[in-house]
């Protein structure tokens, strides 16, 4: 429960950081209820990633006229989102969208996939999975979502045991003092540095490239086919009462045209899967996810 009660007011704080900066309105946002000229505002985490220059350029080629926002960390886009400050948004996958709608008490709905990111662990001292002594430390992001991923990859992985074989809800409480190993969470940009002093440590993908660490070296990684990667999936968000608005859904399906593809590609260091889920489908998926929130909580 402490950890619900601290992400609520970091959502809160988000909030109120958002609306201590932006002086925008919803009659300012340039929303897509407008006419095709409007301005689509769509917030994101990292704009100057190269892969937002191609998104952009395929997007003016469809006719379509955007704008990309940036913000500084993951909790200020979705208030930004239901405030009306901008029209869609692109950073988050759908358990991240779960927890923020049931603790902020928001509806923000999935409108198009874009892709799975595999989460690895990485190891600077061993150079295979059984090397990984008993008793050994693993570093895991100490973020909600992640961390209960965290925690799948390396159960998947034979290296702990979780508490009635873990869930997407998993904490470090969790690991079973059977586990062969203990984890210990740390700042998600933190764990490819804890990789000099652990035994290894499970890296976010955005860390991966400046971090210098290379996919294929993964001594383990999640299936991101499989159905419990279903969480996972990277969506674009659309205010529940836009969800079938048709420029948002046009927006969302440039995530699967070839040039959006290769740039993800590049950004990711090939790591991505592309998904093309429907709108419906992710909705569903979310609903679920909710649901054994509600659940737990």
């Amino acid at each position: 429960m402490l950890r619900k009660n601290f992400a609520l007011a970091a959502i809160v704080g988000a909030a109120a950081l958002t609306l201590g900066a932006c002086a925008t309105t919803p009659a300012d946002s340039g929303s897509s209820a407008g006419g095709a000229d409007d301005v689509v505002k769509i917030g994101v985490v990292g704009a100057q990633e190269d892969k937002w220059a191609v998104f952009e350029k395929v997007a003016e080629e469809e006719g379509l006229n955007i704008e990309i926002v940036d913000f500084g960390d993951y909790q200020q886009a979705n208030p930004a989102l239901s405030q009306g400050q901008i029209d869609l948004n692109q950073f988050q996958h759908l358990q991240f969208l779960a927890g923020y709608n049931v603790e902020a008490g928001d509806d923000l709905q999935p409108i198009g996939a874009t892709a799975v990111y595999p989460l690895a662990l990485y190891s600077s001292k061993h150079t295979a999975l059984e090397d990984i002594p008993a008793g050994g430390e693993i570093a895991i992001p100490n973020d909600a979502t992640n961390l209960a991923r965290a925690l799948l990859v390396l159960q998947e992985a034979g290296l702990i045991e979780l508490k009635d074989g873990g869930s997407s809800l998993s904490t470090e409480a969790d690991v079973l003092p059977s586990s062969k190993v203990k984890v210990t969470p740390v700042s998600a940009e933190q764990t490819p540095i804890a990789l000099q002093s652990v035994d290894g440590a499970v890296v976010n993908n955005d860390f991966i490239k400046d971090a210098g660490l290379n996919p294929d070296d993964a001594l383990f990684q999640d299936d991101p086919d499989s159905a419990a990667a279903e969480p996972y999936i990277n969506v674009w968000v659309a205010r529940a009462e836009d969800k079938d608005d048709e420029t948002l859904l046009k927006i969302a399906a440039l995530s699967q045209n070839e040039e959006v593809i290769a740039a993800e590609n590049e950004s990711s260091g090939n790591s991505a899967v592309i998904k093309s889920n429907s709108a419906a489908e992710l909705q569903e998926i979310l609903a679920g996810i909710e649901k054994n929130y509600r659940a737990q909580g």
